[in-house]
């Protein structure tokens, strides 16, 4: 059988914070103070688009048709990353695409029709308004501390060992050059991990049922949890 232990610290995120998307998590309450760090890449010049559906947000249709390039109507996974960077203008990596793919294709059609892609456009700007209140230094990325603060005020005490290892698991790769200090945690992999750390603690949770920090179960069961994370 196999033990796991958590921390008995470890509480749900405060309310807002899991409103379900798709089964998945949604970000914590927006922090006041507007964006301006990653999103979306200027849609390129398009010419005769459809016109936006009846009380549809007219910039928002804009965008779609803009990232929609074969006017298919909905928006697959190569369309989306080509659409999403982060504040250094690097695309968002594949495994973060899909992550939110995943969330918002609700249909299970392997795409992403407009009315989802309203849902996926307000989670990102929540999102960014969360990265911009924990990049304390305007880096444009998360480092240790901020990392921590981030997960603590979303009611996650982890130990530094934990926090270090969420760090290095979500850092970007080198600069360029290969030198210089740490690039630290970008937009796209900072959604990705507080998303992680949210379904790995819920499927803990769950099966916790006690709630005494320990849980017993099989192999299989181990790896249901694993692959079915984000």
């Amino acid at each position: 059988m196999y033990h796991r232990h958590s921390q008995r610290q470890v509480h749900t995120p405060a309310q807002g914070y899991n409103q379900g998307y798709g089964g998945y998590a949604s970000p914590p309450p927006p922090v006041q103070g507007g964006g301006g760090y990653p999103g979306y890449a200027p849609p390129p010049m398009q010419q005769q688009r459809p016109p936006p559906p009846a009380g549809a947000d007219p910039e928002l249709w804009h965008w779609f048709s803009a990232v929609d390039t074969d006017r298919s109507g909905s928006i697959t996974v190569t369309e989306l990353q080509s659409a999403l960077v982060n504040g250094n203008f690097t695309k968002f990596d594949l495994d973060t695409v899909k992550m939110l793919m995943n969330i918002f294709d609700t249909d299970r059609s392997g795409t992403i029709g407009f009315n989802e892609f309203q849902g996926l456009w307000r989670y990102i700007k929540d999102w960014q308004d969360v990265f911009k209140h924990f990049d304390r230094d305007h880096s444009g990325s998360i480092d240790g501390h901020e990392l921590a603060a981030a997960l603590s005020s979303f009611g996650y005490k982890f130990s530094p060992a934990i926090l270090s290892l969420i760090e290095q698991k979500y850092a970007s790769g080198p600069t360029a050059m290969g030198y210089g200090p740490s690039p630290g945690i970008t937009f796209d992999r900072f959604v990705r991990a507080c998303v992680v750390v949210k379904t790995l603690t819920e499927s803990f949770q769950a099966v916790d049922t006690d709630r005494d920090g320990w849980i017993q179960i099989n192999y299989e069961q181990f790896l249901k949890i694993v692959l079915t994370a984000p």
